[in-house]
């Protein structure tokens, strides 16, 4: 009788907080939908940024500093 293959464990995701500030009317709307909803006030946030963030992880940001020429123009 063939031996059934073990599964691989999975990696454990790992997870990073994010703080941000939202005013009380605007927190008093996002509830109020949450509710309708019947979903929670982070999977909202999560499913409306996520297509904003998707693809960018691997990215590598290229940034060109612009030098300042210090000297005049007279001619």
């Amino acid at each position: 009788m063939p031996r059934k293959k073990t599964k691989k464990a999975r990696k454990p995701v790992k997870f990073k907080v994010i703080t941000i500030k939202v005013t009380a009317r605007q927190k008093k709307s996002l509830t109020n939908f949450c509710k309708s909803r019947r979903t929670t006030p982070n999977k909202v946030i999560k499913k409306a940024i996520r297509p904003l963030l998707d693809n960018y992880a691997d990215l590598t940001v290229v940034v060109n500093k612009q030098e300042k020429q210090n000297q005049l123009q007279l001619f």
